[in-house]
């Protein structure tokens, strides 16, 4: 059943490697899975034109042959399309129906045909969550630093903030052996684990953002440096994994009773309507009080909605540049962002190894790590503000989204003209420090 779009021989740019990075990925793992070209529409047959690189090889990813349909929605979609088949009834009241056996050869047509009869909305594609395309987050892949180099934010270890306040990342999972080897990772438990570079590094796609769990874990440790975190890995697809899939490792998160959930990953959608896997997850999420959704923006540089970052009541991370004062050009903006945070050329704990280049237009550059890298993107904005709402709970007593919402405020009273409301390490907490609260050795704004 394909409908997968012919793709030239090489990949050509950062989201044509990433996309295939992803498509090996799940082949492997026997699921298929297509392009959605770029520019999408808001209505059928009305072009929109998004400015952000690349979209027009690639909006997003999704299941090939299925459609996701909310469970009442169910008898009347099949009315249109036929008795697809029940492949996956989630908890959360949405149902991923095969086409195999339809008279619709793709997963488009039968949208559009739903579409024109029901209503846009009604069934949308099983989208492809990922760390990466279309929506490429991280911004860049790791550089090397110097052997020896220091977290940047930097950590204060016998600060106490986040004590009591557990987060968790749904990401790529946690390095063997990181805890032991970083300090500043006391208290981070791996969910799943995962090991350094594969060798030769391009014969395992799954393999290709080795790391970033462990990199985002060391960013909200250095913000809350007693709290406890546990990384999943549930992006297990070359940093990606089907919406239907995502959902199940949230609900799972859930089980855990986390106080924040932060995410670094995301989708653009068709249409840029909601998707509805995890349109029902908030719902639920919203039973749990006080736990709070902190998820990246994207890396776009585009104002068009990321998701599930553009949800109402998920907080949205955007990201700084380097010196602190300006929004990163790789970074989504708009007003569904709801704070922007320090996010290009953070420096954290990473792999050791040698690290092939797999993005245009560093493609087959080697790079050599011994344990920290520097990274761009709002993924890594996204731990530095789940770290901030961390360490003011552990403070005030509030709960996530309490916590959440009086940063918030803070942010809006410190925002930088041409960028938004901002936070940063180590500014946004002294006036809640009573006397002897200690200075958490946060960096202060760069210069530059």
């Amino acid at each position: 059943m394909p409908d997968d779009n012919e793709q030239p021989e090489g990949p050509t740019t950062k989201h044509d490697a990433q996309a295939r990075l992803i498509e090996q990925a799940f082949e492997a793992a026997g699921i298929a899975v297509s392009r959605h070209p770029g520019p999408v529409s808001e209505e059928p047959g009305q072009p929109v034109l998004l400015s952000q690189a690349g979209v027009g090889e690639l909006d997003f990813l999704h299941q090939t042959g299925t459609i996701l349909v909310r469970d009442e929605d169910i008898p009347r979609v099949q009315g249109i399309i036929g008795e697809a088949t029940a492949v996956d009834s989630l908890i959360v009241g949405v149902t991923v129906l095969s086409l195999e056996g339809t008279r619709f050869p793709s997963t488009v047509q039968a949208l559009n045909e739903i579409d024109a009869q029901l209503g846009i909305g009604v069934a949308t594609p099983n989208h492809v969550v990922s760390i990466t395309p279309a929506s490429t987050c991280p911004a860049t892949e790791p550089e090397e630093v110097p052997q020896g180099a220091e977290p940047d934010p930097g950590v204060c270890l016998d600060c106490q903030d986040g004590s009591g306040v557990l987060i968790h990342v749904p990401d790529t999972g946690l390095l063997r052996g990181a805890v032991a080897s970083y300090p500043w990772l006391a208290g981070v438990e791996p969910g799943n684990k995962e090991d350094p570079f594969p060798q030769p590094p391009p014969a395992d796609p799954m393999a290709a953002y080795t790391g970033h769990g462990t990199f985002i874990a060391g960013v909200a440790k250095c913000m809350a440096p007693a709290s406890q975190i546990v990384v999943e890995n549930i992006f297990s697809l070359s940093g990606a994994h089907l919406e239907s899939e995502i959902i199940r490792g949230l609900y799972g998160a859930l089980d855990r009773s986390p106080d924040v959930i932060c995410l670094s990953a995301g989708t653009r959608t068709r249409f840029g309507l909601p998707p509805l896997a995890f349109e029902v997850f908030l719902r639920r999420l919203r039973e749990h009080k006080g736990v709070v959704l902190v998820a990246a923006a994207g890396n776009d540089g585009d104002r068009g909605p990321f998701w599930p970052a553009a949800f109402p009541g998920v907080v949205s991370v955007g990201a700084l540049a380097a010196n602190w004062r300006r929004r990163a050009s790789f970074s989504n903006f708009g007003a569904w962002v709801d704070v922007y945070a320090p996010g290009e050329g953070l420096i954290n704990a990473f792999a050791s190894g040698d690290y092939i280049c797999k993005e245009p237009p560093h493609a087959g550059e080697r790079r050599t790590f011994h344990g920290m890298a520097r990274w761009s993107g709002t993924s890594f904005a996204t731990p530095l503000v789940a770290g901030l709402i961390a360490a003011r709970m552990s403070r005030t007593g509030e709960n996530g989204r309490q916590a959440a919402k009086a940063l918030l405020r803070k942010a809006r009273s410190q925002t930088i003209r041409g960028v938004g409301p901002v936070l940063l390490p180590g500014l946004d907490d002294q006036e809640h420090r009573g006397p002897g609260g200690g200075d958490c050795g946060h960096h202060h704004r760069r210069d530059g």
